[in-house]
């Protein structure tokens, strides 16, 4: 029989890969990424040069890598930009896990709006809209502001509080999670759940890509929910192929982040018969010399990129009647570029809530030990140099989802919008 034995490194326990300068170097290497490479300085109101400082302190002591990644991603946290991540390596992202519960933030309260099913699930029986109350005996609230907040990059509150809310009961896989929840019916209940789901895995209650319902009267609410799929615009053309038979449409982003602006526009594309501006980029153009004369460098000389020009598709048919497009402060990323861009066609208005003020997409970097790091390197505006980097755009029609709203199955966003296509469509 063979027998293999596995030595490990005197003094470095096995949950710690990294050693103390190992940390210290992804701790200088990702301060400097973010100091020659961010375009959000601008809004940072964090002193960046002390966080290093205490960041490097941190670092040296011998602790778990768990631990440091952590610390990592509360230094990113506070460049307030939803596009700021560290990413460690896939041995350590497998470590990272949540429960199958998807978890929504409805008036800064948490729900569970769905749940995976799974042995443990049809044991634990966790109500769909049931509100969570305490995490391990400690108030919802207190559990995000204190342990889930901090680590929270985003660049609206609105924005930061709905990304901590949806990933509040993440942490070490294999733990577990006692949960106080009060039902839809007022009733109080705990239950037990376990961290089951890593980073590495497929998401169980990750929607399609593209969803498509049909209302009365012609109205179609096309829901997508993601644009980093390269199929996306072939599933929409397939979607429709024609829009014979749709007499308003509604256009769901409330729920999509990141992906390629491109495909946003490809979509949008297909929504108008004139050719539309994209979005105005500007990224810091990093000028050393000036500082001998005295003036600032990066933080204050841009390098900008001109709105380009897309045209309509002339291979499909144009949808030319009654259109409104759905924001929430979850809607990020390509998503973002695409509401800027529909704005610019003057095709219809946008409903919700403003958006999460982090479009277009991430600058990847590499660090040291297989980490990586993604921030915004650039600054995304309209044609007219207004920026919404940092600040969302905002709805023409202004609406909020409350806890009576939830609990009674109304979506006013969704009313608001079938109105608004709905009188398009009469006066047609």
């Amino acid at each position: 029989m063979l027998v293999v034995i596995v030595l490990l490194p005197l003094g470095r326990p096995a949950a710690q890969r990294l050693s103390g300068t190992d940390r210290q170097q992804l701790v200088t290497v990702l301060w400097s990424d973010a100091r020659s490479s961010f375009a959000g300085w601008a809004r940072v109101r964090a002193d960046w040069d002390s966080a290093l400082a205490a960041s490097l302190r941190a670092a040296a002591p011998p602790q778990p890598d768990l631990t440091f990644y952590r610390r990592l991603r509360r230094l990113v946290a506070l460049l307030d930009d939803g596009h700021a991540q560290v990413v460690p390596p896939p041995a350590l992202r497998s470590r990272v896990a949540r429960p199958p519960l998807l978890i929504a933030s409805v008036e800064r309260r948490p729900f569970v709006l769905d749940y995976a099913e799974n042995d443990e699930m049809r044991v634990a029986r966790p109500e769909r809209l049931a509100e969570i109350l305490a995490v391990q005996g400690i108030p919802a609230e207190s559990w995000i502001t204190d342990s889930i907040l901090p680590e929270t990059g985003a660049a609206t509150p609105e924005a930061r509080w709905g990304r901590a809310v949806a990933a509040m009961l993440e942490g070490e896989k294999g733990t577990a999670l006692h949960l106080l929840l009060r039902l839809p019916g007022g009733e109080q209940r705990g239950i037990s759940v376990t961290r089951s789901v890593s980073l590495n895995d497929r998401w169980p209650l990750e929607p399609p890509t593209l969803q498509v319902d049909s209302l009365t009267d012609g109205i179609v609410v096309v829901r997508i929910n993601a644009l980093a799929d390269p199929d996306v615009v072939q599933r929409f053309d397939h979607a429709f192929p024609t829009f014979a038979t749709v007499r308003g449409l509604i256009v769901d982003l409330r729920g999509t982040a990141g992906g390629r602006p491109d495909y946003a526009y490809q979509t949008l594309a297909r929504l108008t018969t004139g050719p539309f501006p994209t979005v105005l980029h500007r990224t810091p153009d990093y000028r050393p010399g000036l500082r001998v004369l005295g003036r600032p460098d990066s933080a204050a000389t841009w390098y900008t990129v001109p709105p380009d020009t897309v045209v309509p598709r002339k291979e499909r048919p144009a949808y030319t009647g009654p259109i409104a497009v759905l924001s929430s402060a979850g809607t990020a990323g390509a998503a973002e570029d695409f509401l800027a861009a529909f704005r610019n066609t003057s095709r219809g208005v946008i409903i919700g809530a403003a958006s999460a003020g982090s479009p277009g997409e991430p600058l990847e970097l590499s660090l040291p030990n297989g980490w990586t790091f993604r921030l915004s390197a650039t600054r995304e505006a309209f044609p007219d140099g207004t920026d919404f980097s940092g600040v969302g755009i905002a709805p023409e029609l202004s609406t909020s989802k409350t806890v009576s709203d939830l609990l009674e199955g109304r979506d006013p966003t969704l009313e608001r919008a079938r109105a608004y296509v709905g009188a398009g469509a009469r006066q047609e």
